[in-house]
């Protein structure tokens, strides 16, 4: 009769788990959550939430982390949110790179990644592919360097 109940509580666990929110419900509640900060997006990749784009100062960085801390389903928090001062803000923002010089700068970055295939129209870098959890940190910080419109990761972690 244990085994039976010890069973039953390991199968409705693992239920429990396999109904958890899935990636794309995660993102959506957290743009929602981030419709007033247009200037920081998040992506989300097996429930692992990294933070890109640019932040005023500090205590909007820890804010918008701690925010999407309390989204249902996310594991962790990746935070490469830049602090940029406010003059230095309106600079970035008109400072868009072409495509082509972007699109060069962006494989440059992108070729040391085996696996890791990128576009860029319009000023969106795509990145695709897959890369290893430990890598991504690095790359999406290193391709937010280049000062795209936006960085659209759809990586699958591997």
């Amino acid at each position: 009769m244990k085994i039976k109940s010890v069973l039953l509580g390991m199968g409705l666990a693992i239920s429990l788990v396999a109904c958890g929110p899935k990636d794309a419900d995660i993102q959506k509640e957290i743009s929602a959550k981030l419709s007033s900060t247009p200037e920081v997006q998040v992506t989300v990749q097996d429930g692992v939430a990294t933070i890109s784009g640019i932040c005023k100062d500090d205590v909007l960085k820890q804010n918008v982390e701690n925010s999407i801390k309390e989204v249902k389903g996310v594991k962790s928090v990746v935070n490469n949110c830049q602090i940029v001062a406010p003059e230095e803000t309106a600079a970035a923002a008109v400072i868009i790179s072409p495509d082509t010089e972007l699109d060069k700068a962006v494989h440059k970055v992108v070729d040391t990644y085996d696996g890791v295939s990128v576009t860029v129209v319009g000023g969106v870098v795509t990145l695709s592919g897959e890369i290893k959890k430990s890598q991504l940190p690095n790359l999406i910080k290193s391709v937010q360097e280049l000062k795209p419109k936006k960085v659209d990761n759809k990586l699958t972690i591997k």
